[in-house]
């Protein structure tokens, strides 16, 4: 293994550790100004040795390839102690968005992530993945015509809020220009 070949690997695994989507391996070979073999072949290296085959421990976490491109994961045998950190014993702060987001979610369940998007104008997968990783949103099925998927809050939303169920939840339509009672149509 040559110095160069060991920078390359880090700074993969830093841009991946970063990333909160799959990077395809073009991307990554843009971003680091290797040829594409190249990078697939250190990307390769990097996924044996999470998975302790390059004489490390296998590692609480491991790369995988979907979506077209690559992305960092927890290993599934860590799941559960990762999901109980992240939706118990982390603070549960949120950004603006994520606020935004789970409002509308909230006040509009069962919806899709486009669904959402029109509201807010933004993406917001993102989001809703964070939201989901927090145990605030889950999915309920799938729209009929679209197959989208669609999401509706949790108990553990409500847990926070401190209340008993949505109807508790403030009526938002002194805040709407033409007094919808939330967003109901």
């Amino acid at each position: 293994m040559t110095a160069e070949s060991v920078d390359l690997k880090r700074a993969l695994e830093a841009i991946l550790f970063v990333s909160d989507e799959p990077v395809p391996l073009v991307s990554l070979a843009t971003a680091v100004s290797a040829p594409v073999r190249q990078v697939r072949d250190a990307v390769a290296s990097l996924v044996e040795d999470y998975d302790g085959k390059l004489d490390g421990p296998v590692r609480g976490f491991e790369l995988r390839e979907v979506g077209g491109g690559w992305r960092m994961y927890v290993r599934e045998s860590f799941d559960e102690i990762v999901g109980d950190y992240v939706s118990v014993r982390q603070p549960s702060r949120l950004s603006q968005a994520a606020l935004e987001t789970l409002t509308v979610i909230a006040y509009r369940q069962p919806v899709s992530r486009s669904q959402v998007a029109q509201v807010r104008a933004v993406n917001v997968d993102s989001v809703v993945r964070t939201l989901l990783a927090r145990g605030l949103i889950t999915e309920a099925g799938q729209e009929e015509l679209t197959g989208a998927t669609l999401y509706v809050t949790t108990e553990l939303l409500l847990q926070h809020l401190g209340i008993n169920s949505l109807e508790e939840l403030p009526k938002i339509s002194p805040l709407l220009e033409d007094g919808r009672d939330g967003f109901d149509e």
